[in-house]
């Protein structure tokens, strides 16, 4: 097992702390430098596409599980084992060939396992299929006392671990519930919607003939144009579907991989970041303007459709040497409003925001600190660097909580301990099952001790 110090940030590069890393290779190593804490405690860690601060540990340990990356066989219920630092890029690319597809794919594949379930991650088809803890039969948790615990659904330990962000223990391996698929394709419908009000309209005509939906959100746009933006449906191909040039069978790791991939090896930082307001506007009247007024049944690889923003992964980079802050929050059905007034405001406030993503999420997942609810949801990201951002997101947090809503802990970097408190109606039990099973605190984060988890 390796070990280093190391200064570490999430993906939206704010707020780096120093931390001693170590890099286990088994279970054993795994449980021996959970042993071996310090003072400070440890913290899972995986791909680090957490964009906040929820896998740093400041003065403490880091546990990097990317090491324990094992995949075993699909058995005939259509299940799998695997480790908690394999990437769901490489989950896809190993299932798919095989007819399967992981239980819930969220907008990108550079994430763990672990990360997945402790984060709790929603896909694009939650009102069908919930989050993805919502599929994990059985998993592997390493406690306070170095011991590893099979823990199971339906337990207040397991209801904890979902979306408990690592403070419950470290997960080091999960058993998941797989979803059959006939090819590597998905059949997709695109849309622009004029204003906001015709983009939730169009989300909800559908219902859920198309299980997969997300929406593009234009935040530069005001006027009557406010809240603007392309709504992109799908749904798994069928065989008489592909294409009469298609050769081999569709079910290839090719084809699940997402084209185009772009990278800036070793550049570093705008300076100032590559979008301001103009340059932003710009980007997404552009952007806008290019997609189809509405278009069916075009197909794409399943990598292509779920996980398109990976083509650009140090996207981060263009926001400047401050980083990004990514807001992600959900309110209920009946609170439209809010989501209309946080939109205008940002508008109205012409951040430099080009990625806007909405979802519609179906019932409330069983962990208590899940982020998913039946409602809306919309994730954005803005330059860290913004004069004044912390006091709007402040403004923000007190409308969204004020509605019933929630902000996103695993994406969070910047909210206040009162405010996840009056989002989290179940913190309270959440402290006090970590109180009772882990009395020392050997699991911390910096989120964990920004907010009192």
């Amino acid at each position: 097992m390796s070990v280093d110090t190391v200064s570490l940030t999430g993906w939206g590069r704010t707020a780096p702390t120093t931390a001693v890393r170590f890099s286990p290779r088994t279970y054993e190593e795994a449980a021996a430098a959970v042993r071996g804490r310090g003072p400070r405690g440890v913290i899972a860690r995986g791909l680090g596409r957490s964009p906040g601060d929820a896998a740093q540990n400041a003065g403490g340990s880091v546990l990097d599980l990317t090491g324990l990356a094992r995949i075993g066989g699909v058995d005939a219920a259509g299940a799998v084992r695997c480790d908690a630092g394999v990437s769901l890029e490489r989950l896809l690319r190993v299932l798919l060939p095989l007819g399967w597809l992981p239980p819930v794919v969220p907008g990108t594949g550079r994430v763990t396992v672990g990360g997945a379930i402790g984060s709790d991650l929603p896909g694009l088809d939650h009102r069908r299929s919930g989050s993805f803890a919502r599929h994990v039969s059985a998993l592997e948790l390493l406690t306070a006392d170095g011991e590893v615990r099979t823990v199971l659904p339906g337990t207040a330990l397991f209801d904890a671990t979902a979306g408990g962000l690592g403070l419950t223990g470290v997960i080091l391996g999960a058993t998941l519930r797989l979803r059959r698929v006939a090819t590597a394709l998905m059949s997709v419908s695109t849309e622009r919607a004029e204003d906001l009000d015709d983009l939730l309209a169009r989300f909800t005509a559908g219902g859920d003939r198309l299980p997969y939906a997300s929406a593009w959100i234009d935040l530069m746009a005001r006027g009557r144009a406010t809240g603007r933006g392309i709504l992109t449906r799908g749904e798994h191909a069928t065989p008489d579907m592909r294409p009469a040039h298609a050769g081999r069978t569709l079910l290839s790791p090719r084809s699940g991989e997402a084209r185009g991939r772009f990278r800036l090896p070793g550049c570093p930082p705008v300076p100032g970041g590559l979008f301001g307001p103009a340059s932003a506007a710009l980007f997404n009247e552009v952007r806008y303007r290019g997609a189809p007024r509405a278009r069916t049944g075009e197909l794409r690889p399943v990598g292509a459709f779920f996980h398109a923003a990976d083509v650009f992964p140090d996207a981060s980079l263009l926001y400047g040497r401050g980083g990004l802050v990514r807001y992600r929050f959900a309110v209920g059905h009946g609170q439209e409003e809010t989501l209309h007034r946080v939109v205008r405001r940002i508008a109205a406030r012409r951040s430099p925001a080009v990625r806007a993503v909405l979802q519609r999420f179906g019932a409330a997942d069983p962990g208590g600190l899940s982020f998913a609810a039946p409602g809306w949801s919309l994730a954005l990201d803005l330059p860290a660097a913004l004069p004044g951002l912390g006091r709007f997101l402040d403004d923000v947090d007190e409308e969204v909580a004020a509605a019933g809503g929630r902000v996103c802990l695993a994406k969070d970097s910047r909210m206040r301990p009162e405010a996840a408190a009056a989002m989290y109606p179940g913190l309270a039990g959440f402290r006090e099952l970590r109180a009772r099973l882990d009395p020392t605190e050997a699991f911390r984060s910096d989120l964990s001790r920004r907010l009192g988890l």
